[in-house]
């Protein structure tokens, strides 16, 4: 499939001058917007972005209900 002559072609291609300087610039650009991403957007864990705090919820105790047999109710015995 590949002969000597295509192989020789594609050597030349990807070895010229102005594929490799648009590669290293594709390479800078791309570091550039990651290290801008980076510093602009940090990321926060767990953190809130509000500017008031939040107000904590407080639980709301449970009422102790008397205990009932209810395993008499659905017929197990012991």
């Amino acid at each position: 499939m590949f002969t000597k002559e295509m192989f020789s072609f594609l050597f030349k291609v990807i070895t010229s001058w102005q594929i490799i300087a648009v590669t290293v610039c594709l390479i800078i650009y791309f570091s550039l917007v990651s290290y801008v991403a980076r510093v602009y957007h940090p990321r926060h864990s767990g953190l809130s972005f509000d500017s008031k705090p939040r107000k904590k919820k407080e639980k709301a105790v449970a009422a102790e209900l008397p205990e009932s047999s209810e395993d008499e109710d659905l017929g197990i015995e012991e």
